[in-house]
């Protein structure tokens, strides 16, 4: 005789939750970020931004910070600036569009190593009609080398 009991599991009940669980992998980024390699001359350091926008709507400002970090993990200077938008440049960035930003780093002393790496995040992105986005829809990718 057979003592084992079979359930039948109704889709409509497991569906939101499997959602949930894949939700994550689905997301899209919406802001596309390329890091070029840091260039150092002297006291100063560039960082080149080459920023893809996916949202169906314009980006009126984002702001981001870059660090530069060197061979042993630890900053060795950073600045934090509006990338799109914001200061003097208040053009937004239309749908498809792509820009280019760069970063200037300053130092009080000449950069030790030209072996730096610019680790970005951006800390607002702004969209039309001061719609804040999700900060989790920023892909930021270094550089093909």
């Amino acid at each position: 005789m057979d003592t084992h009991r079979y359930e039948i599991i109704d889709p409509m009940k497991t569906f939101p939750v499997i959602a949930l669980l894949l939700w994550p992998l689905l997301a899209t980024a919406q802001l596309a970020v390329t890091v070029s390699p840091v260039k150092t001359t002297g006291q100063k350091a560039v960082v080149l931004l080459t920023m893809k926008n996916a949202f169906p709507e314009k980006v009126e400002s984002a702001r981001a910070a870059c660090f530069l970090v060197d061979e042993q993990g630890k900053v060795v200077g950073h600045a934090t600036k509006w990338v799109i938008g914001g200061g003097r440049d208040k053009t937004p960035m239309a749908p498809g569009a792509t820009n280019v930003s760069n970063f200037v780093i300053s130092s009080e002393k000449p950069f030790v190593t030209t072996n730096l790496t610019a680790k970005v995040t951006f800390t607002r992105v702004i969209l039309e009609g001061g719609r804040l986005a999700d900060i989790k829809q920023v892909s930021v990718v270094p550089a093909a080398k």
